[in-house]
């Protein structure tokens, strides 16, 4: 189905932190796409330099203004240059990325920068004080006039009428893209010809929790089989966990990649992933994963997966974060052919729900309005 053009030929600017590395960034980028897809004007600006993701409009990079050492001067140069540019490309509506922790900070942007302008804030976690501020109820009376919020789960935005009382929201999950299925780089060498289960995400351990995969995968006894952990991605713990790994005696089953541009290929190859993290917005790693053919296993955590995952339909969802369950899941996936076959064939059409052109309906019906 396609999605006729937008009846307003608005001009949108999507605002990030940056266009790499981290999963709200690559939702935005696509969402760029979607937009200029529909025949909107879409501008980005990102607060810091690095491209990672494909986009589509125009990119405003604030980063490329930030000096070396970043003033008080400079900082208040580089956002009056955000001002005007917003005021002179005359933008109808603003479609902001950033998390949000910092009552003061969001106090600057509504009043000074977003002034008379209509806003959108998407928020991409489950962890709440990350967007709604350090001061909640008075972010929500004095920083969203003329603003309505877009969660990416249900479950957040039961969550912001719940404790914050904010009405004005709407979830609009992320999608994933048709050409991901059709991806075919080559995969790295030390994958040819191995059997693995695959985690990837930013190697923060007090999010991603990858300490519990690895006692997990070491629980499950896979590795005995000449099965193969994958964890790809970079960050703060990537040194950490290579070492618990071989304090574990597995520094062998265990590989590490880096952060993969086009991972697809990697992802289509895996016989499984995997999701172990203590809480997510809308995790794009089982939608990614599922889109292309591949089953998940991951934890019931606030929020997402229970959105995404039909238990022993597309995948496996462990209700508990409990080693010898999760282990237990591991094994069952490759050890009984029945069950991984059935999840396999349903993988694809699991997502339908989450397509390209379900989702750039969803967001052209708001924009409209």
């Amino acid at each position: 189905m396609q999605i006729p053009p937008a009846k307003k030929k608005l001009t949108v600017c999507l605002v990030t932190i940056s266009l790499n590395k981290g999963g709200a960034e690559r939702s935005c980028a696509i969402l760029s796409q979607l937009l200029h897809n529909l025949g909107y004007q879409v501008y980005i600006v990102t607060l810091n330099s690095g491209v990672d993701y494909s986009f589509s409009g125009a990119l405003f990079n604030l980063g490329e203004h930030k000096p070396k050492v970043d003033t008080l001067l400079s900082r208040v140069k580089r956002f009056s240059r955000l001002r005007r540019f917003l005021v002179e490309k005359k933008v109808d509506i603003i479609i902001d990325h950033r998390s949000k922790n910092n009552y003061y900070r969001e106090l600057f942007y509504a009043k000074y920068l977003y002034k008379g302008l209509n806003k959108i804030y998407v928020i991409h976690s489950s962890n709440l004080t990350q967007y709604v501020t350090n001061k909640p109820k008075k972010f929500s009376a004095h920083c969203l006039r003329k603003t309505r919020l877009v969660t990416v789960s249900k479950q957040i935005e039961n969550d912001l009428i719940k404790k914050y009382g904010i009405t004005q929201v709407a979830t609009i999950h992320n999608c994933f893209l048709p050409e991901w299925k059709a991806e075919n780089e080559q995969i790295p060498k030390e994958l040819q010809d191995k059997i693995y289960l695959l985690s990837y995400g930013r190697i923060d351990d007090d999010i991603k929790d990858f300490i519990f995969l690895i006692n997990s995968f070491k629980k499950s006894m896979l590795w005995q089989k000449n099965i193969f952990l994958v964890l790809m991605g970079e960050g703060k713990d990537k040194k950490m966990l290579q070492q618990y790994a071989k304090k574990q005696s597995l520094e062998n089953s265990i590989i590490f990649l880096p952060f993969v541009k086009k991972p697809f290929s990697i992802i289509k190859s895996a016989k499984i992933v995997t999701l172990t993290s203590r809480y997510e917005g809308f995790p794009m790693v089982l939608v990614e994963s599922l889109s292309v053919g591949t089953p998940v296993v991951s934890l019931d955590i606030v929020s997402g997966p229970a959105e995404i995952i039909k238990h022993k339909e597309n995948g496996l969802l462990i209700k508990e974060r409990n080693v010898s369950l999760f282990a237990e899941a591991l094994q069952t996936m490759f050890t009984n052919d029945a069950l991984y076959n059935h999840v396999k064939t349903n993988t694809e059409k699991s997502v339908s729900e989450f397509s390209a052109t379900s989702i750039s309906e969803k967001w052209n019906n708001l924009l409209q309005k």
